[in-house]
């Protein structure tokens, strides 16, 4: 897929279409992830570039550098299901919160916790993990971070556990999270 971002974009619709834009804009350009370097959610992408000396063809083609590159972070149900189906070897961990992990788990997931974190990042960097969360929002943050920790094969669920609800598991309970959570 070829990502195409007009300089007129609202940088809420941005970060909500494009969430890695975030995470790329606050590594290259130090911008949006403080107080002394924030936006106005309302602004257009050109205007934040124009209040930064930045230039905003350059700006977007980082953007979308970092966006291909986080699509290699994840997988897919389809995949992950096939993993499985083939006795792939990986860790499953649970990034959600220990109550969603408890209230509706996941077939053969982790939670994840300082324990197993501190054991993956101990163990063999070639292992494959997978994390998961809720819906996916969140979760290449923290496969980044992994990733960041010489767990080069980790990945992400795109979707998270609600997707594999839907499209591979139907006896895991779909729920929504409350505002805050």
């Amino acid at each position: 897929m070829s990502l195409v971002i007009n300089p007129q974009i609202e940088m809420k619709e941005l970060l909500s279409s494009y969430p890695s834009s975030k995470r790329a804009l606050f590594a290259r350009y130090h911008i949006g992830g403080c107080r002394s370097c924030s936006y106005d959610e309302s602004a257009s992408l050109e205007s934040v570039c124009q209040a930064n000396d930045l230039e905003v063809t350059e700006v977007i083609q980082h953007i979308v550098e970092s966006y291909e590159h986080d699509q290699k972070m994840l997988v897919s149900s389809e995949t992950l299901k096939t993993w499985m189906d083939e006795g792939k070897s990986f860790v499953l961990l649970d990034a959600r919160t220990r109550e969603e992990f408890e209230e509706v788990p996941m077939p053969n997931a982790k939670f994840l916790n300082q324990d197993i974190q501190q054991a993956l990042f101990a163990g063999n960097s070639e292992t494959t993990v997978v994390l998961f969360d809720h819906d996916g929002s969140r979760i290449l943050d923290v496969c980044a971070w992994f990733r960041g920790h010489q767990l080069k094969n980790t990945f992400g669920l795109i979707g998270g556990i609600d997707t594999w609800a839907k499209e591979v598991d139907d006896s895991i309970a779909r729920y929504e999270l409350s505002a805050g959570e």
